[in-house]
């Protein structure tokens, strides 16, 4: 009771504070290393944190706070990339079908194998796999799950593996699941994103094509495929909300429909799967929430006028985070810059920070980031 006490009357202790305290006293660090303290100065100490790797330094993932300063950095193999989460762990990967589970608070590393499940060991295909991952966590039973796609041609093979609690403790090979008919979209920066363990992914961009050559009707630029992490299987599609405005009569024009598709991404927020329409050329940015799937309900929270702040070219616009005073966190992928909305005074600020290659959220405590040597 005492460690949660303490830390419920000191949780606005700064983490320098923190840090300090642990290296100049044993009975502090022994304190503040308690399990039952961590959870609780974490409940009170909400600041969010970025996982992010910089532009001019892609071989360390770095832990840091909305000012920029670094609490923790993390070596990664060349080549792999950050998948954007909102976790207490750390996955990286690459195209090639490497893959790798960090865990911050333990410095544990897992690397996942590279051999497919025994079902698929035999084919032609992957003597050179071209894979794609997503990373989520199983609320009920606590285990991590990777969802690894092979996107060369159809099927699209469709494995997951399990990671207990982070320590690299389960299932040691990957396990087939059922495959789509339809290429889903892994590849684009802005898909694969999970939200309460189910991968969400926009439709291929091979499809839009086939819109525009007429052989593929009925399919939209706003359709999305989903997996449920924790069953393991497809669930049913969903229709976004963007292309149903559109009128299918004499004037339509399939390219301009077509490049609905470049100005689509999805993105968390708020526990939420959210699709954002950023129309370059008009200057605005929707945020659509999927607030019921059952019922494929959504609702435009809000339109964003971007102007003078994102650039038109700005092909990769990334909204990360609301913070608890509504702002809102963008992340913009072509610039590497990171930017603050705030939707009571309509403007944009620049979170003065190197540029970011990759960047998600960190959602581990404060405290745990002083235990584990990763660098």
């Amino acid at each position: 009771m005492i460690p949660q006490i303490l830390a419920s009357s000191l949780w606005t202790c700064c983490s320098t504070s923190w840090c300090g305290l642990r290296v100049i006293c044993q009975a502090w660090r022994s304190l503040t290393s308690d399990p039952l303290f961590i959870k609780a100065h974490a409940a009170h100490h909400r600041q969010p944190l970025l996982l992010a790797t910089f532009r001019d330094d892609e071989a360390h993932v770095h832990i840091m706070d909305l000012v920029g300063n670094v609490l923790k950095t993390i070596g990664i193999p060349v080549g792999h990339k950050v998948l954007c989460t909102h976790l207490d762990l750390v996955c990286v990967a690459t195209n090639w079908n490497s893959c790798r589970v960090l865990n911050p608070a333990t410095g544990a590393v897992y690397d996942l194998p590279e051999s497919p499940a025994e079902e698929h060991m035999y084919h032609a295909h992957l003597c050179k796999p071209y894979t794609s991952f997503a990373f989520g966590r199983i609320a009920s039973t606590g285990e991590y799950k990777v969802l690894r796609m092979f996107n060369l041609e159809l099927p699209q093979l469709c494995e997951v593996f399990t990671v207990k609690g982070g320590t690299g403790q389960g299932h040691a090979h990957w396990r087939g699941k059922q495959s789509r008919q339809f290429f889903v979209e892994m590849q684009k920066a802005n898909s694969g994103v999970v939200v309460n363990g189910v991968v969400y992914f926009l439709m291929d961009a091979l499809y839009d094509a086939m819109i525009i050559s007429g052989l593929g009707a009925g399919i939209h630029p706003d359709f999305i495929f989903s997996f449920d992490l924790e069953t393991e299987e497809w669930r049913e599609d969903i229709q976004g909300p963007i292309s149903s405005s559109f009128v299918f009569d004499g004037d339509f024009d399939p390219q301009e429909y077509f490049s609905i598709w470049h100005q689509l991404c999805l993105a968390e927020l708020k526990g939420y799967l959210v699709l954002v329409y950023h129309q370059r050329f008009c200057s605005t940015m929707d945020l659509w929430f999927l607030t019921d799937y059952e019922t494929r309900a959504w609702v435009k929270e809000y339109s964003i006028q971007t102007e003078s702040f994102i650039p038109v070219l700005e092909y990769d616009v990334k909204p990360l985070l609301v913070l608890d005073d509504g702002r809102i966190l963008i992340w913009l992928g072509s610039t590497g810059l990171l930017l603050i909305y705030d939707p009571r005074t309509s403007s944009f600020a620049e979170v003065k920070m190197r540029h970011l290659a990759e960047v998600g959220m960190y959602t581990g405590s404060l405290l745990s980031l002083q235990n584990g040597d990763m660098v």
